[in-house]
């Protein structure tokens, strides 16, 4: 009972801190958010803009690398996010496909039945295409896609939205007759280690990234004109012209003002050289729109104390509210069987589902941030201190019971006064086990902005920068360690002293 006490407690302060010391990603006082992918090139354009908007006078906030094109425009349809980067190809043939719809007055109409405007284009074309190290393309004499027709053996790897999307690979595999079977989906980024390393022969590339000269590969010809023009351009809600008409204006600025050659350079700069993107977008917003920004750059330890935060707000409140509520029903599942074997049920059924799809299942219902991600890791936080709690009480022995049955003890005496006590140690056990997976699956919450270590791991790997990486990872566990550890001295207070472990003679 002690332990349920103070865990409410903790509950409360946690509370307290997350009302007093709130994320400034999920400020209310923040009126103009923007959203990005999870490739730089979207980074890059989303701090453009979030610099265009800060000239504007507003003080917008930006969502990085918030996941693929469904997130980011289901977030934009329902409000969490007033502005993105897009390309029209994918808007034609992912968001709007089975639509018709191709030329970019086509597209206008279409989005503005949605409540979404679109800008001109930004000045280039980011189209898809497959690509190959030169070597390899060479000798197997491979210049265009309808090629690879020849080498049925060759292995590809794609991006996993590119494996699903309207233009990706299961229509170009009908549209040229691709013999090929051994294709895998993974992330982007790794995709170009297996291209260097071998074990894959073929990926989708994006036609201004800095990597192709890097890795010296060559773009496959699009002999059959597959893949359509992915004009750059701006998506912004319809009433953000009424709320800001100003920051529209100012958005409409880059119209045309990204040459192909300056976006490449720019992918460079951040993939190649390491340049926070920040400073990217101030560079090019003074150097071709003669617009001074104020860019700030975070040092890594204030990088890495703002990340610390975000993840303690997630695993606290997430973590506490799954102990409120999982004590309870251990201990309904150990009274009253036949309701403790669907508690159990359902909570084991949750814990089979990956992280990864349990939290974009909650998007739909909450939306992006920190809301899904905490209820997800909630979720995910209940089977181990259910379970425990569940098998100590059941596991007590009968003759404990009867003695206290003996004393008079009413069942609510004797669950807190010798119960209780007696499965401490095995409750806590479950918290322990709780509070490391949470903590652990809590990275994934980046994927749809909710900040953290994991915003650090996903960036590190668009970077193939292993230091960024370790930064992310090398934190968590330390957490992980520490809230382990912490639970193991709150020990000595909450369990009896006579059921504690004792070290072997």
């Amino acid at each position: 009972m002690k332990t349920y006490l103070f865990v409410i407690h903790m509950f409360v302060c946690n509370i307290i801190i997350a009302y007093f010391f709130p994320l400034a990603v999920y400020s209310s006082t923040l009126e103009i958010k923007i959203g990005s992918k999870k490739f730089t090139e979207s980074v890059i354009l989303g701090e453009i803009a979030t610099h265009l908007v800060k000239s504007a006078g507003e003080q917008p906030i930006h969502l990085r690398e918030l996941g693929g094109t469904r997130v980011l425009w289901n977030a934009l349809l329902k409000g969490e996010i007033d502005i993105y980067p897009e390309y029209t190809g994918t808007i034609s043939e992912e968001i709007l496909a089975g639509e018709g719809v191709r030329s970019d007055e086509e597209i206008r109409q279409a989005l503005m039945k949605r409540g979404i405007k679109m800008t001109n284009a930004l000045g280039f074309n980011n189209t898809y295409a497959i690509g190959m190290k030169g070597e390899v393309a060479e000798k197997l004499k491979i210049q265009k896609i309808s090629d690879l027709r020849l080498h049925p053996d060759l292995k590809f790897g794609f991006g996993n939205e590119f494996m699903d999307r309207g233009d990706g690979w299961p229509i170009l595999r009908r549209h040229y007759n691709l013999p090929q079977q051994n294709v895998r989906g993974l992330d982007h980024d790794l995709a170009y280690r297996g291209l260097e390393k071998g074990t894959i022969q073929a990926i989708d590339i994006y036609s201004t990234d800095a990597k192709i000269r890097y890795y010296n590969l060559r773009l496959l010809e699009d002999d059959l004109n597959h893949f359509p023009a992915y004009n750059a351009v701006i998506l912004y809600r319809s009433d953000l012209e009424e709320r800001a008409p100003h920051v529209v204006t100012v958005l409409k600025k880059i119209e045309s003002k990204i040459p192909e050659s300056e976006m490449v350079k720019m992918n460079s700069r951040a993939n190649m050289e390491m340049v926070p993107e920040n400073r990217i977008a101030a560079d090019f917003l003074s150097e071709g729109l003669s617009l001074e920004t104020e860019s700030y750059e975070e040092t890594a330890i204030s990088r890495l104390l703002r990340h610390t935060r975000e993840h303690l707000y997630l695993v606290a409140i997430s973590l506490s509210a799954a102990i409120l509520i999982s004590i309870p029903l251990g201990i309904v599942s150990a009274k009253r069987p036949k309701s403790g074997q669907i508690i159990l049920g359902i909570v084991g059924v949750i814990q089979t589902i990956p992280s990864l799809a349990l939290l974009v299942f909650m998007i739909p219902l909450l939306g992006i941030g920190g809301p899904p991600a905490i209820t997800a890791l909630f979720l995910y936080s209940l089977l181990p201190i259910v379970r425990n709690t569940y098998t100590g009480l059941h596991d007590i022995r009968p003759h404990i019971r009867e003695s206290a049955e003996a004393l008079g003890l009413p069942p609510g005496a004797r669950l807190r006064l010798v119960e209780l006590p007696m499965v401490s140690r095995s409750i806590l056990a479950g918290i322990k086990t709780s509070a490391v997976i949470n903590i652990g699956t809590a990275t994934l919450g980046a994927l749809i902005g909710a900040g953290g270590y994991g915003q650090l791991i996903l960036t590190g790997i668009r970077l193939d920068n292993i230091s960024l990486i370790l930064q992310g990872a090398v934190p968590a566990a330390a957490l992980a360690l520490i809230v382990q550890g912490s639970f193991e001295a709150l020990e000595r207070f909450f369990v009896p002293k006579g059921l504690r472990l004792k070290p072997a003679a």
